[in-house]
């Protein structure tokens, strides 16, 4: 059984071989900004974090299966797609991108607990075949260290870590020093929860362990 990562985060790649699966990747050509936008715009309203992580998963596993059914015509597996954001005091914090934001964040998060909402959508395409999705959101809370001092913040964002994951932090590398609890799936923190994409795959009829690589 063959699976692809609608996804190049490394992260995420990281768990699944981490986890015995040695996936195809290929990037969903999804442009999240106005996806997001167009949804809002339609509903006059906000998504909730759930919500926005569930439509952005959803749409790059569709993507990528779409292009594989079509490129790949004996494709026979699954397609996953992720999404993660970090909500603390019911604020969303993407990606800080630049040091000065990084900083700052870390500056208001230390001491406090978030929450990392994690969208999965696993689609099952096989040849001659419709394809089926089952999706799901996985949460897991973060709490902070409160004695993070300013110098160690300030060496965190010099290593360039934090600019470009959700939250500004990592708790699989050099972040997770600094923190304190995970309360949940902690693969959640790291990309998506392992044990979510288990339950969907199973959905979906097929055996987890078909999907291990030969060990």
């Amino acid at each position: 059984m063959r699976l692809c990562l609608a996804s190049t985060s490394p992260a995420r790649l990281m768990l699944l071989r981490q986890a015995g699966i040695e996936p195809l990747t290929m990037a969903p050509d999804v442009d999240e900004e106005a996806v997001i936008a167009a949804v809002e715009a339609a509903e006059s309203r906000i998504l909730e974090p759930a919500e926005h992580v569930l439509l952005l998963a959803r749409r790059k596993a569709a993507d990528v299966a779409a292009r594989l059914a079509e490129e790949d015509p004996s494709f026979d597996g699954l397609v996953v797609g992720g999404d993660s954001m970090f909500e603390l005091d019911g604020e969303v914090l993407g990606k800080p991108h630049t040091p000065a934001n990084a900083r700052a964040r870390w500056e208001g998060m230390r001491g406090r607990t978030g929450v990392l909402h994690s969208g999965h959508s696993v689609f099952r395409i096989s040849p001659g075949a419709g394809a089926r999705e089952e999706h799901a959101v996985a949460e897991a809370s973060v709490t902070f260290a409160d004695d993070v001092t300013d110098d160690e913040i300030a060496a965190y964002v010099a290593t360039g870590e934090p600019l470009n994951v959700a939250g500004a932090f990592t708790v699989d590398s050099l972040g997770s020093a600094f923190i304190t609890r995970v309360e949940g799936d902690p693969s959640t923190v790291v990309g998506m929860s392992l044990s979510t994409l288990r339950r969907l795959v199973r959905e979906l009829g097929v055996d987890w362990t078909r999907l291990w690589r030969d060990l």
